[in-house]
């Protein structure tokens, strides 16, 4: 997964990327996040037509109140540069919602 390093780089990630982008929406602190992590690499292997960008919540904070990501872990879908679907919350989420989830995008 894709580390963002700049808010500059989204822009041109949405605006460029062809196909399905999902934003993965954490932080280093958040136990929920940290609980999913080790089952990323999986979910990335089975869904290998969509590319994943890891954004960090603390520093990117102003692009979480851009596309209204209040809860961690969260996940925004987007498809050729438009959002297509959300799953934002603060709960904890299983691999089998997180699946559940890019199967509908």
């Amino acid at each position: 997964m894709r580390a963002l390093e700049s808010e500059k780089e989204l822009s041109n990630i949405i605006a460029e990327e062809k196909g399905k982008t999902v934003l993965f929406f954490s932080a280093d602190w958040c136990p929920d996040c940290r609980f999913i992590e080790p089952i990323l690499p999986e979910i990335e292997e089975e869904y290998q037509n969509i590319t994943f960008i890891y954004i960090d919540r603390d520093k990117f904070i102003d692009i979480c109140v851009q596309y209204d990501i209040f809860g961690i872990p969260s996940f925004l879908a987007f498809e050729d540069g438009a959002e297509v679907s959300r799953f934002v919350s603060k709960d904890r989420k299983t691999k089998e919602e997180i699946e559940s989830f890019l199967d509908k995008i």
